[in-house]
């Protein structure tokens, strides 16, 4: 939950709550070690604190007992558990050191700085004076209106200091480890940002040598995911713009190729003309008389003139394809209009052992060019028939689905192979020895300009089915029309 919250924040959300979380941590650390820090500061004062007193409740009984015992004072000042009092000497009103648990000291006289403590303590002025990394303290020892003397405490403040020193490594430490965190995290997000950048910049690169086969995972919804949904986004644009220019050029060399061939097929027809015309001389003026000769000529003319009609009939097809269609719309009955192309079909069926299947489910009355339609199926029936050299069955059905009247031509033939399947309605496209492959793309043409679609599927070994909608009169797909930039969906069932 956590980690899918933080990945969904921008790249500024993730770097204010990361220098957030690093203050936070850092104020956390330093106020714990402060904390600690003067916990034990309290604890080493409240102990050196109890220390000095008893150091003073000792002096004072050296004092007023008239009797100085070094080596009472040596055994008090070695059973302290601390460091806090350092040294301790009795001093008497003379000046002078009558007990001290440094021996040394014990009979000599006051130093002059010690005897401005003393006076300063006779006057009630605190008498402490910084020696070193000590403190000296002098305590005068009044009982009613007797003066007894002095007591001098020199006071170790090394512990102290070394606390203090101690406490501040601390806090530096911690300051530099939580620094040292952030530079890490800093670290890895930068990593983590500029590795995507530069897988980028590296797709980029490959993109401006012309490799448009880049496409970039996109896992991230921060900006880096944002550019580089924009970078697979362009690089789609740049591969559609690319085929449309290939096309574009197809085009242009298909329509140059076009001209030329139609000035060649117009060329070739007048050949032909004369060619049948010549052959109709010579059969009228040179035909054998006996009978065997004359029956030989016969077939051998038929032959050629056969091939000169197939000739004919190639270069007719492929100029009607190269010509503009001009529908003639008129109120056509598809129950009709089935039951023409079944019954110009029904000899051939019979001859071919095809069995033809009727399945209708809506035969609605539209808007067609009777002929052109008329010519389109029977195109279709025909492939379906050339499909089935060993016979079969032809099915044609038909319904409305989505506002359009759906009609299905299917057979049991050899079927298409996959990798020919999305080529079938291309121009001059074909897998038989004969033809130009014309009659599936001027089909398509058709169907387009009547705004409706076909739709191909076929198994190899298994059949091939042929889908044609077309708009109802009314509906929404009559008016709005056929989208010309649609793809046709090719599939394989």
């Amino acid at each position: 939950m956590v980690k899918t919250f933080f990945l969904n924040l921008s790249l500024n959300k993730k770097l204010v709550l990361m220098m957030l979380l690093m203050t936070a941590v850092l104020l956390v650390t330093l106020i714990t070690i402060y904390w600690q820090a003067e916990r034990n500061l309290m604890a080493q004062i409240e102990s050196q604190t109890a220390e000095l007193a008893q150091a003073v409740q000792v002096g004072v009984e050296e004092v007023t007992g008239g009797a100085s015992s070094e080596t009472r004072l040596e055994q008090y000042l070695s059973s302290l558990k601390t460091k806090g009092i350092k040294e301790i000497s009795i001093i008497s009103n003379a000046d002078e050191i009558i007990a001290s648990t440094n021996p040394n000291k014990i009979g000599t006289p006051v130093s002059q700085k010690k005897k401005e403590l003393i006076i300063k303590a006779e006057l009630g002025e605190p008498a402490v004076d910084q020696e070193g990394k000590a403190y000296n303290v002098i305590i005068p020892v009044i009982a009613g209106q007797a003066h007894y003397g002095y007591i001098h405490l020199q006071i170790n403040v090394e512990n102290l200091q070394e606390t203090l020193r101690r406490n501040t490594t601390k806090r530096i430490l911690a300051a530099l480890s939580v620094f040292a965190i952030g530079i890490l995290l800093s670290t890895f997000l930068s990593v983590w940002y500029t590795e995507p950048i530069h897988n980028v910049v590296a797709a980029a690169r490959k993109v401006a040598a012309g490799d448009l086969d880049q496409n970039l995972p996109v896992d991230r919804k921060d900006e880096i995911g944002d550019l580089t949904r924009s970078f697979n986004f362009m690089v789609q644009r740049l591969r559609e713009q690319r085929r449309l220019e290939e096309r574009l050029r197809e085009a242009e060399h298909l329509s140059a190729v076009g001209q030329l061939s139609r000035g060649i097929a117009h060329e070739i027809r007048n050949p032909l003309n004369f060619i049948s015309l010549s052959i109709d001389h010579i059969r009228a003026k040179y035909r054998p008389a006996d009978g065997a000769g004359a029956e030989g000529f016969e077939r051998l003319v038929e032959s050629m003139k056969e091939e000169i009609h197939r000739l004919d009939r190639l270069v007719g097809d492929f100029l009607d394809y190269g010509k503009p269609l001009k529908l003639d719309l008129q109120p056509c009955s598809t129950r009709e209009l089935l039951a023409d192309v079944v019954e110009i079909v029904r000899a051939k069926a019979d001859s071919d052992r095809i069995r033809i299947v009727e399945a209708y489910g809506a035969l609605p009355e539209l808007r067609l060019d009777m002929e052109l339609m008329k010519s389109c199926l029977f195109n279709l029936v025909t492939n379906a028939f050339q499909a089935m050299p060993d016979g079969g069955t032809l099915t044609i059905a038909s319904e409305e689905s989505d506002g359009r009247f759906v009609l299905r031509i299917s057979d049991t033939g050899t079927g298409v192979s996959a990798e020919h399947l999305g080529r079938v309605f291309e121009p001059f496209f074909t897998t038989k020895s004969k033809g130009l492959g014309l009659g599936l793309a001027m089909t398509k043409r058709v169907i387009e300009e009547h705004r409706g679609r076909i739709e191909f599927s076929s198994v190899e070994g298994q059949g091939s089915e042929v889908t044609i909608r077309l708009p109802l009169e009314g509906s929404e797909a009559a008016q709005a029309g056929a989208d010309p930039g649609e793809e046709q969906p090719w599939r394989s069932s």
